[in-house]
């Protein structure tokens, strides 16, 4: 069996998220600095998550159509940043729009296929995907504390250049990662094709409770910076506080191999949504006390990461070999979809209903979800 490359998958990761850590606490902070109202910061950071319901699935099928997933992944990492650095032409709504839904429409062809790459070189090793998706979470980390104390000193104005040279740090990791043949993948080979794999009971069950989770994201990943900082807190401290969240995601990455060999996948995936309801009602009843807002961030733990970790497992598991670009494609599309309309309503809502009403909607679609997989999904080990 060929050696992991442990440090050069990690290292993706480790930009790539580095990246999200930039921009999911900090966009709508930038935005409302540029002095756009809170529906036009809802609907710019919705563009984002829409293309997720066509860019994944359409570099997904290419994907598995091609073989050629690192070439993609080189692609669509140099046109994120060309795409991008167009930010800097003008800053009017119309063109930040069109900037924001170019680079991701490349953006998105990234992580599913690296995903697939990643999972071709574990063959038979799974349970190690959390340690290499853990240097994600470093990487969000330190952009999130880093930018958060620079922004206490300097100008918003300034943000933009850091995006650009994270998203160089991207591309520039692609080149230096080996290609894996997914025909390796020691997954159960599975009859038919994709669409009937998909509409398998269990895995419909999967889909629509991933794009609900994402849905009850959307006040969190759009005005949480903004709601504490209207509350006193101060950028330094949000960002630690965004940083709490996720050495609590990494900690539990770290566990997840022996979380998965005790439980199913599907009552980690019903454990994470329940705690998303409690984390949403929390944020959006009691932040303005510390204790409270710092357990809230903790269940991190349970609304990303044993989430996603599980959602990984349970796509390998749902499709063949040759179906896994789209099957890890649709997840992110069907995320996106979720994430948007959070990040919609979240926009239009926040003046009119109030953070507190807001956050209670997001809690009763992480409820939902928890339905849907309690009575859809079957008990699956990983």
């Amino acid at each position: 069996m060929a050696a992991i490359p442990y440090w050069r998958l990690s290292g993706f990761y480790l930009f790539y998220f580095a990246f999200l850590g930039s921009t999911a606490p900090f966009f709508g902070l930038y935005f409302h600095h540029l002095g756009f109202d809170a529906a036009r910061i809802g609907e710019l950071v919705a563009i984002p998550l829409l293309m997720r319901c066509i860019a994944p699935n359409l570099w997904g099928w290419l994907g598995d159509y091609t073989g050629r997933r690192l070439a993609i992944i080189r692609f669509g990492a140099v046109c994120t940043l060309l795409s991008f650095a167009l930010i800097f032409y003008s800053k009017s709504y119309a063109w930040l729009a069109l900037v924001m839904a170019l680079y991701a429409f490349f953006w998105h062809a990234v992580l599913p296929q690296f995903e697939t790459i990643t999972l071709g070189h574990l063959q038979g090793q799974t349970a190690r995907y959390s340690q290499i998706r853990l240097w994600g979470s470093i990487g969000f980390i330190a952009a999130v504390m880093t930018l958060g104390w620079l922004l206490e000193w300097v100008s918003l104005d300034l943000y933009p250049y850091g995006l650009v040279l994270i998203m160089a740090g991207i591309a520039v990791a692609t080149f230096w990662i080996p290609d894996a043949p997914v025909s390796a993948h020691t997954g159960v080979r599975l009859a038919g094709g994709f669409m009937q794999q998909l509409l398998r009971r269990p895995v419909l069950a999967f889909y629509a409770s991933v794009g609900l989770m994402q849905l009850s994201h959307g006040p969190y990943a759009t005005f949480l910076t903004l709601h504490l900082e209207q509350l006193g807190y101060s950028r330094a401290a949000i960002g630690s506080l965004w940083a709490v969240g996720v050495v609590a995601e990494v900690l539990m990455f770290m566990a997840m191999s022996r979380v998965l060999a005790r439980f199913s996948l599907k009552r980690v995936l019903l454990a994470s949504f329940l705690l998303a309801a409690l984390r949403w009602s929390l944020l959006g009843a009691f932040a303005e006390h510390l204790a409270v807002l710092v357990f809230a961030q903790v269940l991190h733990a349970a609304t990303f990461g044993s989430f996603h970790a599980a959602a990984v497992h349970f796509v390998q598991r749902s499709f063949d070999a040759r179906q896994q670009g789209q099957g890890q494609a649709l997840y992110a599309a069907l995320a996106g979809i979720g994430g948007a309309l959070g990040a919609l309503y979240s926009g239009y809502g926040w003046n009119a209903l109030g953070p507190g009403a807001t956050f209670a909607i997001a809690s009763l679609a992480a409820l939902t979800a928890a339905f849907i997989i309690a009575i859809g999904a079957q008990e699956q080990q990983a």
